[in-house]
């Protein structure tokens, strides 16, 4: 029988390593990853039943911790000298010496393998208690600034990091997410998840029914088939649909319509931007979209001033992501001219770039994909995907490694 391994050894020996692993008839390299964030996310995943892992800078007791957890096995290949001590030190039991040679580290995956414990069982409830999911809310003022488009990728590649995420589409002026995955319109989603919440009924059931899977870990919960039905969505069903994602999903994208106004429309009872406040509020991580054009970085920056007057928006993590960044519209270097006028204007110290791609874009709407799947090395996606990393970071507390941002 063969046993899967996930390789995140940095520096040359990674290379021999992954190639004596995979000549050994009772081993597979499953994943050869880049960093420490990847490396977790996939054993999370059930990608693999041991890591081979090199000193890293993130990596902490908590990470060994929840790795063994798992019943996942860890050997530890040091970089450097000194570093047999501290991946010791850090609680992981195996460890080759500096300077080991591949085949050592083989023999150490394959004591790892015999001397592995299956996982002990745990109640359902408190496993999903300690592990209660987060929230990222995708919002951004009027004037299309490509919220749903950063929403559908950004889920994308978080489930990929994290395992899984469930993507809802919560606009209430004209949700697209199942249009752009390419998704029928007749499938219910959240007004489903609003209803059985209403009504007392099994909230993750329903949601386990009708989040659609779109990709391998990314489910999909459709927006309301009209905008005239956003009364369908009040904050009392939402608040149960809040609790029931975190108990369901590592991370749950939400795109978030434009609107923040209380009692929007209506001037008694509930108004029709009370959604995306109630997602606001509920979020952990809200990520703040706007576009690069002059106009565009004006209504961002009134409206990181607008959010903070929302009643429950608070301490949460904000990140602000300016999207279709081009010269064009903002000189020889866009990017340094917007954070600079970010920074003056709306005291931002960091924004993330994601440069203008429409080719890209236009060719995975065509398609109903996402970035990673119709176009993986356009310039879009890897600043999403840069991204996404910083997000399962935050939300993880292991940060990425993947640093490309700011006035980049």
């Amino acid at each position: 029988m063969t046993t899967a391994v996930i390789v995140a050894v940095r520096g040359a020996l990674e290379a021999d390593i992954a190639s004596a692993l995979s000549a050994h008839p009772d081993v597979v390299v499953a994943r050869r990853c880049a960093d420490l964030v990847e490396a977790v996310a996939a054993a999370s995943a059930g990608v693999g039943g041991v890591v081979v892992l090199s000193d890293q800078p993130r990596l902490d007791r908590s990470v060994i911790r929840s790795l063994s957890r798992r019943g996942v096995g860890v050997v530890g290949v040091p970089t450097e000298p000194d570093a047999a001590a501290t991946l010791l030190a850090l609680g992981v039991a195996t460890v080759v010496p500096f300077g080991a040679k591949p085949g050592e580290v083989v023999d150490a995956v394959l004591d790892t393998i015999n001397e592995r414990v299956p996982v002990p069982e745990v109640d359902a409830s408190e496993d999903r208690e300690a592990v209660a999911g987060a929230i990222v809310a995708v919002w951004g003022p009027t004037g299309a600034p490509g919220r749903t488009t950063l929403a559908v990728n950004l889920a994308a590649e978080v489930a990929g990091l994290s395992g899984g995420a469930i993507l809802v589409d919560l606009d209430t002026y004209g949700g697209a997410v199942a249009q752009a995955l390419g998704l029928l319109d007749e499938a219910p989603g959240v007004a489903a998840v609003a209803r059985a919440a209403l009504q007392g009924g099994s909230v993750e059931d329903v949601i386990e029914r009708h989040a659609l899977e779109v990709r391998l870990g990314l489910r999909v919960l459709t927006g309301i088939s009209r905008a005239s039905r956003w009364a369908e969505l009040p904050v009392a069903a939402l608040e149960p649909m809040w609790a029931a994602l975190r108990a369901t999903t590592p991370v749950t994208v939400v795109d978030c319509g434009f609107g923040i106004e209380a009692n929007a429309g209506v001037t008694v009872g509930p108004g029709r931007d009370d959604a995306t406040r109630s997602a606001l509020a509920a979020a952990s991580v809200i990520l703040v979209v706007g576009s690069a054009e002059p106009l565009g970085v004006q209504r961002l920056v009134q409206a990181l001033t607008d959010l903070g007057e929302v009643e429950g928006v608070g301490d949460q993590v904000r990140i602000v992501v300016v999207n279709r960044v081009r010269a064009s519209v903002a000189g020889a270097k866009p990017g340094e001219a917007v954070a600079d006028v970010l920074a003056r204007y709306a005291s931002v110290s960091e924004a993330w770039m994601v440069p203008e791609d429409q080719k890209a874009c236009d060719a995975a709407t065509l398609a109903g994909q996402t970035l990673m799947e119709r176009a993986p090395h356009s310039p879009a996606r890897r600043a999403i995907e840069a991204i996404a990393g910083h997000v399962w970071g935050v939300v993880s507390g292991i940060p990425s490694e993947v640093t490309v941002r700011g006035k980049g």
